[in-house]
């Protein structure tokens, strides 16, 4: 394998890393560079090509689990965080309700949105209509939000944020986009609806991606391992970065500017398409 392949592999990882976790799309951003630009499939081979992306998506769950393994541990009751008690705690069952109508959803409908939403049109599409969920919410989301920290959402609130996560299963709608979207509009503030999006991500991203893998292990090649090794450790690295940044900035420039940026992405390509 050279150095021109090995370099894909970075930038693949950059690409996952930096955008998995920030409400932009990391699935449309991965398309647009990939099938457009990089084109692994035709070195790879298809299957390896998308098993590829399944590895680069498990270094950035990693990188949640490392940022945030007080929050994981206390989930378990492996760790008290601060100023919690014992009738007010986030904890498995928050994240269980969150999880399981993306869950429902994504094993009904796993072959459809496989065989007919992954491309760059329908990302044009996820993109437009998230940035104009995303605005919505920093317009009409309260002033001064009553939840403020992940001790207190209510199993109701977790359950209905899990629900609008759903539209994330439309490539270029973006995960986070959707769900802190969701959880702003419910009253809870950006860095905490964005802590319980994040925190949401890892069973729902390692459940999908380890049975994702496991389905397609015998389409890994070894003569790409080290491919896959780049590409997993620069999407963990550059994870670990975009997740840090991320939830020092949300607080302050919240959705909006994020939202523009997509409808900006999203113009650029119907030029690159159509003109």
């Amino acid at each position: 394998m050279d150095l021109i392949e090995l370099l894909k592999a970075l930038i693949l990882g950059f690409v996952e890393g930096m955008t998995e976790f920030a409400p932009v799309s990391s699935t449309g951003h991965m398309i647009i560079v990939d099938d457009m630009w990089l084109k692994t499939k035709e070195f790879l081979g298809s299957s390896s090509a998308n098993t590829f992306k399944i590895v680069i998506q498990l270094g950035s769950i990693l990188a949640v689990v490392v940022v945030m393994w007080k929050r994981m541990l206390s989930l378990v009751g492996l760790y008290k965080i601060e100023g919690q008690t014992s009738k007010q705690r986030f904890h498995l069952g928050h994240v269980i309700a969150g999880i399981i109508p993306a869950g429902i959803f994504g094993v009904l409908f796993e072959d459809m949105i496989d065989e007919h939403l992954f491309s760059i049109h329908t990302v044009i599409i996820g993109l437009i209509i998230g940035a104009i969920l995303m605005i919505i919410a920093d317009k009409f989301g309260p002033k001064k939000p009553a939840i403020t920290s992940l001790d207190q959402i209510s199993y109701g609130k977790a359950l209905k944020i899990g629900l609008v996560q759903c539209l994330s299963l439309w490539p270029g709608f973006s995960r986070s986009g959707a769900t802190i979207s969701g959880g702003v509009l419910l009253g809870l503030d950006h860095k905490t609806a964005a802590d319980f999006t994040f925190i949401m991500a890892v069973p729902i991203m390692a459940g999908a991606s380890g049975l994702s893998l496991i389905k397609h292990w015998e389409d890994i090649n070894p003569d790409h391992f080290t491919f896959y090794v780049v590409g997993f450790i620069s999407a963990f690295v550059f994870a670990l970065l975009s997740i840090k940044f991320f939830l020092k900035l949300i607080s302050r420039i919240k959705l909006t500017p994020f939202a523009i940026y997509r409808i900006v992405l999203a113009a650029v390509l119907l030029v690159v398409l159509y003109f």
